[in-house]
């Protein structure tokens, strides 16, 4: 190595060594932020299914006319949704200035730039829900928010993460970007149609297999209620076909790992689905449902983002790879 090579390689050296932490601290901060979000709508379930929604009454952001409010019943229930909701707003903030402060890749700003923009749109939406007496609509798209909000961490985390070797340079990789989309989209409509069932309070309108007396839906309670079911049943059969066909095509084992794990959490999806009719809409059963349905929807948008975004945004170079390297590509 010559006296200019050494030179480079040491601003180069240097660079990507800030850069370095600069990812790991963005990675740390994306992670916590998404099992913050995660434990925040599914804690949101827990509040909506104990109907505990104005516990803090038509105000915000006071509780009850206070800052910190009398902890007991529904107003606790409520105000600890509210924290675990500043906490994270707070944790987002931190993320969205490191990204912006940092030398990252644009992508990654890019994804903090909607991260932030969401979270903003996340906490007006919170506040009318609150000033507005709980509406169904504005609910229903709270929690849309958040599962887009939950992408957009997913996405940063991704990104902020050494950029891994393929294992598959499958030759039908755009029909697997075709039908992940297609099951995210499923998945996130089946998502939004259950956030308006569950509160218009249509979640008992039918039975597990029929709609009162009849076998058919007939009033509108049980028309959602039955668009709901069978949304759910389509994503689960076109998620265990889409296994089996990641499977046989050898798309590598990260996608598949995922896959199978989506297949699990969809047939116990369903099961949680049955045990909550039967039990008439228990408030444990019910957050499970949720609970389940966020992680589904986590584990397919990771696939989405592993499937659309693998793209290099900093390698961990060695002395050694920078050494063999021509100096136009350092």
């Amino acid at each position: 190595m010559t006296f200019v090579d050494k030179i480079f390689y040491n601003q180069t050296a240097k660079k990507q060594s800030e850069k370095g932490g600069e990812l790991i601290l963005i990675k740390r901060v994306a992670l916590l932020s998404i099992a913050i979000t995660y434990v925040l709508i599914v804690f949101g379930g827990f509040v909506a299914s104990s109907e505990s929604g104005m516990g803090c009454g038509p105000e915000w952001p006071l509780c009850n006319g206070d800052v910190i409010p009398e902890m007991k019943g529904e107003t606790l229930i409520e105000f600890a949704h509210r924290v675990i909701g500043f906490v994270l707003a707070v944790m987002s903030i931190i993320l969205f200035i490191v990204i912006k402060k940092s030398g990252v890749h644009q992508k990654l700003k890019n994804a903090g730039r909607l991260m932030i923009s969401l979270l903003a749109i996340q906490i007006i939406a919170g506040a009318l829900v609150v000033l507005f007496d709980l509406p169904t609509i504005i609910v229903t798209f709270h929690l849309l928010v958040a599962m887009v909000f939950l992408f957009a961490l997913l996405w940063i985390y991704r990104l902020s993460m050494p950029k891994r070797s393929r294992q598959s340079t499958h030759t039908q990789m755009g029909k697997l970007k075709t039908n992940i989309i297609l099951l995210l989209v499923m998945i996130f409509i089946t998502i939004g149609f259950g956030a308006y069932i569950k509160h218009q309070h249509y979640g008992i309108a039918c039975g597990w297999l029929d709609c009162g007396n009849t076998l058919l839906p007939v009033t509108e309670a049980q028309i959602f209620q039955t668009i709901h079911r069978l949304l759910a049943v389509i994503t689960a059969i076109y998620t265990i076909l889409l296994t089996v066909w990641v499977g046989k095509s050898k798309y590598g084992k990260r996608i598949m790992k995922r896959f199978l794990l989506a297949a699990f959490i969809i047939f116990i999806q369903l099961f949680s689905g049955v045990i909550t009719i039967l039990t008439t809409i228990s408030i444990s059963w019910a957050v499970v449902h949720l609970a389940l349905a966020t992680a589904l929807f986590m584990i397919v948008a990771d696939i989405f983002i592993l499937v659309m975004f693998d793209a290099p945004l900093f390698h961990v170079t060695s002395k050694k790879q920078i050494d063999e390297q021509p100096l136009s590509r350092i």
